[in-house]
């Protein structure tokens, strides 16, 4: 008998990331290790395997629910690689069947990326450290640097994966308070579309000493220079509107939790520079005030309680996947108006002192719509990553120039990232060419028509053909990861298109007695084909067999039944197969079936 899949649901804030993600925002942060030594990949392989025996819920793949996305436990062995993208590409393809996180290294650095639906950075920082751990432990045995334990023994696997969202979620009320429009940076786009790494390492020892001579936190004071840094971009009229910063708070710090998943939520201080309060301490005197008034206990638990409530509405969770997703996009789209920049504190990374003087330091930044600063520190280095898609770096250039007023100076590593290998864009290409070829032939034959034949109309004719066939190239393109779901579109396709253009020239019923049950019993042996190839599980290829079934049983004995099918022997022979591959899966994988749309149905 096949092996349980076990499964989970996605926590609050993984549901935004699996539903906002693509190309150009593709929600994944990395964290990295920079140490005094180069990389050996085939070390840095074992380490990575040891890891995953402490973590196994990184051992996760996305997949696709009728209501929701989950995350199910996969046998992927991911293999570490030199550094050969851009950092924070795209880890999540929609239809293919990948890991969520990927471990890199280039020179003496060790990267970890990661899809925020993932975890996050509190995740994310102990998976590393474990990582780090373990191949210092594995280039250093003979010197006698011992294995030293990094984690609780008695946290369970259950514990790394309990969603404190819904365990720490208690129904309040909150008044709705209208937010102001915030600032927006309205510089613009690098040509190159890259993203714009900008690092530069302070001292620990002085941001702290400043911070405390003028009575705040690291954070605060660091939150105020940012402010500053974006209020010298601004224009006398964009004061109008108040410089917004979104700063995560790990929820962990209020709640007791050891989950590995998600478990953070944010506040957003905004400044008006219009009232004639526009200098540092007045800045830094609001940034107290609010973190003092926002970061308590029950502010925290209304502001998370409040994103899970929305969750569990009723409506919400009811609707289809696709439809939620739109409404989640257009939300976080609406949203961003209200956000000038993002500052994430990642804190400090801590190590056992024996492995400290193999490490130079840590650093952290993240793929980001906006610009985004991400901060974290080893020891007496503080490493601050800025990230945008701008060309200009004037705000970066003010936050450091407001650092040096303040007695504090950043030190500017040389940048250590080999030339990103883009292929993908050849293909696009290729696609852009062939679409537009597809169209000028459309606009030549309605010319040719139009000249000499100009009675008739036979180039629409022609034009849904070259359409047709251009949207089944974009399907098996866009959908080429998944051969099985790639059959279902094709399905649609054909059956649809072929009907349509039935009905288009006077109705001679070809569509129903031949093109919709051969399409039907071409892809359902097609499906059983490609699960033989393939060796795919049953809880893998399960959910297309059910639907290519079902699409071939109801839909040929609908028009049976109701007279629109003349030549019935191809019909009968479709909902027989189709029939025979359904009750096939309800006797033989009865249990798998359950499972399966127990997940796919979960609310």
């Amino acid at each position: 008998m096949p092996k349980r899949a076990h499964w989970r649901k996605l926590d609050n804030a993984a549901k935004l990331y699996s539903a906002t993600s693509n190309k150009k925002d593709t929600r994944v942060f990395r964290f990295y290790c920079i140490l005094k030594e180069d990389i050996d990949p085939r070390k840095l392989q074992e380490a990575l395997d040891k890891t995953l025996l402490v973590y196994p819920v990184f051992l996760s793949v996305m997949r696709k629910g009728l209501f929701w996305h989950y995350l199910e436990n996969s046998t992927l062995h991911p293999e570490v690689v030199k550094e050969h993208r851009e950092p924070c590409s795209t880890l999540y393809i929609r239809d293919k069947r990948t890991l969520l996180f990927e471990v890199t290294y280039f020179k003496n650095r060790i990267n970890l990326e990661v899809f925020h639906a993932l975890t996050d950075g509190t995740g994310a920082t102990e998976f590393l450290r474990e990582l780090i751990k373990n191949y210092l432990c594995l280039s250093h045995k003979s010197e006698g640097l011992s294995d030293i334990s990094l984690t609780d023994p008695d946290i369970t696997i259950q514990d790394q994966e309990n969603d404190s969202f819904s365990k720490y979620y208690t129904k309040m009320q909150k008044p709705k308070e209208k937010k102001p429009k915030a600032v927006q940076i309205k510089n613009l786009q690098r040509e190159t579309g890259l993203l714009n790494i900008d690092e530069r390492i302070l001292s620990v020892k002085y941001v702290l000493a400043r911070s405390r001579e003028l009575g705040v936190s690291m954070t605060v004071f660091l939150t105020a220079v940012y402010m500053m840094a974006i209020h010298q971009e601004m224009s006398h009229r964009q004061e109008k509107d108040p410089v917004v910063l979104m700063i995560p708070v790990n929820l962990r710090k209020f709640f007791p939790s050891n989950s590995m998943l998600n478990f953070f939520n944010w506040i957003e201080p905004g400044y008006h520079f219009d009232k004639g309060r526009d200098t540092f301490e007045d800045v830094l005197i609001y940034v107290k005030e609010y973190f003092n008034t926002e970061l308590t206990l029950e502010q925290v638990s209304r502001h998370m309680s409040e994103l899970v409530a929305l969750e569990m509405h009723p409506v919400l969770r009811l609707a289809p996947l696709e439809l939620k997703n739109l409404c989640i996009r257009a939300g976080a789209y609406y949203a961003e108006k209200y956000v000038t920049a993002i500052f994430s504190n990642m804190s400090a990374v801590h190590m056992p002192e024996a492995y400290s003087p193999y490490i130079e330091r840590f650093g952290v930044f993240t793929n980001t719509p906006k610009m985004e600063l991400c901060v974290c520190s080893f020891e007496d280095k503080l490493s601050l990553g800025f990230t945008s898609r701008y060309e200009t770096t004037n705000i970066q250039r003010n936050f450091y120039r407001i650092l040096e007023e303040q007695g504090i100076h950043a030190e500017k590593p040389e940048p250590e990232y080999p030339e990103p290998d883009v292929p993908r864009k050849l293909k696009v290409r290729i696609f852009h060419i062939y679409s537009f070829i597809c169209l000028a032939a459309i606009l030549a034959f309605i010319a040719l028509n139009f000249m000499f034949h100009p009675k008739t109309h036979w180039s629409l004719f022609t034009a849904a053909g070259i359409g047709s066939m251009w949207l089944a190239t974009w399907i098996g393109v866009s959908k080429r990861y998944n051969l099985m779901k790639n059959l279902m579109w094709q399905l649609i396709l054909m059956s649809a298109g072929s009907f349509l253009w039935d009905l288009s020239t006077g109705w001679h019923g070809w569509s129903v007695d031949f093109i919709l049950p051969a399409v039907c019993i071409s892809v359902s042996l097609s499906l059983l084909i490609i699960a033989k190839i393939q060796g795919q599980s049953a809880r893998e290829y399960m959910i297309y067999f059910v639907m290519s079934g079902l699409y071939g049983t109801i839909l040929p004995l609908i028009l049976l039944l109701a007279g629109v099918t003349k030549f019935q022997i191809l019909s009968l022979v479709c909902i027989i197969v189709c029939s025979l591959i359904l009750l096939s899966l309800l006797i033989f994988r009865w249990k798998e079936l359950q499972e399966e749309m127990k997940k796919k149905f979960h609310v």
